[in-house]
């Protein structure tokens, strides 16, 4: 009988399959192994129940989860678009597979020629490679270390190697640091290659498939992007499919297709890796969140700062968009199922276009049914949670990015007596993206009392906005404080308790109405004004001070080992496709 070899086992033993968190640890990446994962003919049952048992654990944290729209909704004009979309982006997802390693595609061979292993396939799968991405990618099949450079770079290369070499030939520097060249060895020296060239049995065939599904395009804005984009599969030069995406508008189709995000690059944060997101608009919702955006002048002036703090001459805001998924693929596959995203991350196209965020509410929707609902009816009082909403719960999402474009952002502090401009990222550092999140995330239940004054929402919507925030708050933080996001919940979520808006009343998590609008209101100033001056020191004294979890909160997370992570998507337009 086949059995998995020793790595296996050790990873079995090794692993921890408990909650963690999205830092990375500074890991030492091993060469990967060349020879089968699959040799061995003897292993203990002891050694292997271990194994199962473990890889089990970690798929039983994947809810799976079918995201689509009803076939009905999709319009029949759009139907063979969307077909060719699909195919284009199931080869973004095998490119992909590649890109986090070589070895992956005979990995998964082999681990899906022994059924016995269903399990640890599963994992392999949703994980995109043998590596856990809930536990800073500790291998829970084998003992090869993920390299920190995925395939973008020598495995035996060094941080220190490749800065030496770029600081050694500046006339290189733009095509090393690209978002679009993998750097290879070159006899003593290193070159880069572009994704064109060094991707081109993956990106020609896609390409392909992109011009014919622009010829099949009735949106011209549509056809434009998907040409543009093939062209940049053929040239590698993706800045104006870039700027053509940006122009799609209130078309129905949605598709991003392509190198984007830079996180699995870990030894140098420079590569992107490919992706795709097809969905389709929904036109209500949309409507919806344009209506709270035309509410942002009135927003801003609602901020609880002096009025020499706001930006009350701000002009037009980069677009938001509501969308029912179809398919993803790709990068944004790979673990946790993202709920929304803000591209281009090209700063020339962000200066000239802005960016644009992208809300996947049937994600949103399956994430709340799956998780929130389950979490809040466990850990907060029954009366309270019952008042948990989706409605609310997605608002909080919509006006949280609305949100980043309010406040503070180009400031003026005084520096050794002088008046300098810069902008508040620029001011607090490192410590920016949590107190950035903090801003957006309290404003997404503060502005909620102005748009209830303005008639948006009915005067009973605040009981659900405030436990929706509540369960949410224990959604977000499953994984400790470690990134931008949790830390946000932690610092608010300490910040009610400190001002008794929430409680705990035996055993169970109480919000206090009577006092909830003026904690968030206080948090709100407090941030806002930490901004405001790009106050460094104040912003470190506010995450030392608020931004660990305290024991209690920890002890009853514990609790929801049952409860699942996150979900494991199946793409119900799959199957709808075969009857096109």
């Amino acid at each position: 009988m086949n059995t998995l070899i020793r790595l296996l086992i050790a990873a079995g033993l090794a692993s921890t399959i408990g909650c963690g968190g999205e830092e990375k640890t500074e890991e030492k990446a091993a060469k990967v192994d060349e020879k089968p994962i699959i040799e061995d003919e003897e292993t203990s049952k002891e050694e292997a129940t271990i194994v199962d048992t473990g890889v089990k654990k970690l798929v039983a944290k994947f809810s799976p989860t079918d995201i689509g729209m009803d076939e009905s909704k999709i319009p029949e004009q759009h139907r063979t678009v969307i077909a060719k979309l699909v195919e284009a982006a199931e080869i973004m997802d095998d490119l992909y597979l590649n890109q986090v390693s070589a070895q992956n595609p005979k990995w998964r061979e082999e681990l899906a020629g022994d059924p016995s292993h269903a399990d640890t396939l599963a994992a392999f799968d949703i994980m995109y490679g043998p590596w856990n991405r809930l536990d800073h990618n500790k291998p829970f099949f084998g003992e090869v270390e993920k390299p920190k450079g995925a395939t973008f770079y020598p495995e035996d290369i060094k941080k220190e190697e490749l800065e030496g070499w770029i600081e050694s030939h500046p006339d290189l520097k733009e095509a090393f640091t690209g978002y679009f060249t993998v750097i290879q060895r070159d006899g003593d020296g290193l070159k880069a290659v572009p994704y064109s060239e060094f991707y081109k049995k993956w990106l020609e065939p896609a390409a392909k498939l992109l011009d014919e599904a622009a010829e099949l395009a009735k949106d011209a804005r549509l056809k434009k992007y998907l040409t543009a984009r093939a062209k940049a599969f053929r040239d590698n030069e993706y800045r104006q499919s870039d700027m053509d995406w940006m122009d799609l508008g209130d078309g129905d189709i949605e598709i991003v297709i392509g190198p984007y995000e830079v996180y699995e690059d870990e030894l140098m944060g420079y590569k992107a890796a490919f992706e795709t997101f097809l969905a389709l608009r929904d036109p209500e919702d949309s409507r919806d969140l344009a209506r709270i955006k035309s509410f942002m002048p009135k927003m801003e002036a609602f901020l609880p700062i002096p009025d020499e703090h706001k930006n009350l001459s701000r002009g037009s805001e980069s677009p938001i968009s509501v969308v029912e998924v179809l398919f993803t693929a790709g990068d944004t596959r790979a673990g946790v199922q993202t709920l929304a995203f803000n591209l281009p991350n090209d700063e020339v196209v962000r200066e000239k276009k802005g960016s644009k965020k992208v809300m996947l509410k049937n994600v949103a929707h399956a994430k709340f049914n799956k998780i929130l609902v389950p979490i809040a009816g466990r850990l907060m009082r029954e009366d309270q949670a019952k008042n948990v909403s989706f409605k609310a719960f997605f608002n909080h999402t919509l006006v949280h990015e609305t949100a980043h474009g309010l406040g503070p952002g180009k400031i003026t502090v005084t520096k050794d007596g002088k008046k300098v401009k810069t902008t508040v990222n620029a001011e607090l550092k490192e410590l920016y993206p949590a107190i950035e999140e903090c801003k957006a995330d309290i404003l997404g239940s503060y502005l909620n009392y102005l748009l209830i004054e303005e008639g948006l929402h009915e005067e009973s919507f605040v009981e659900n906005m405030y436990a929706s925030l509540l369960g949410g708050f224990f959604r977000s933080v499953r994984f400790g404080a470690a990134e931008a996001h949790g830390k946000s919940n932690i610092i608010q979520f300490n910040w009610l308790m400190e001002k008794g808006a929430i409680i705990l009343e035996d055993g169970k998590y109480v919000y206090v109405s009577e006092k909830m609008q003026q904690a968030i209101k206080s948090l709100a100033h407090e941030v806002l004004m930490i901004e405001a001056f790009g106050d460094y020191d104040k912003a470190k004294v506010m995450i030392e001070k608020y931004g660990d979890m305290p024991d209690h909160l920890k002890a009853a997370l514990d609790g929801l080992s049952d409860i699942p992570t996150d979900l494991r998507p199946t793409y119900t337009i799959e199957e709808q496709m075969k009857g096109w």
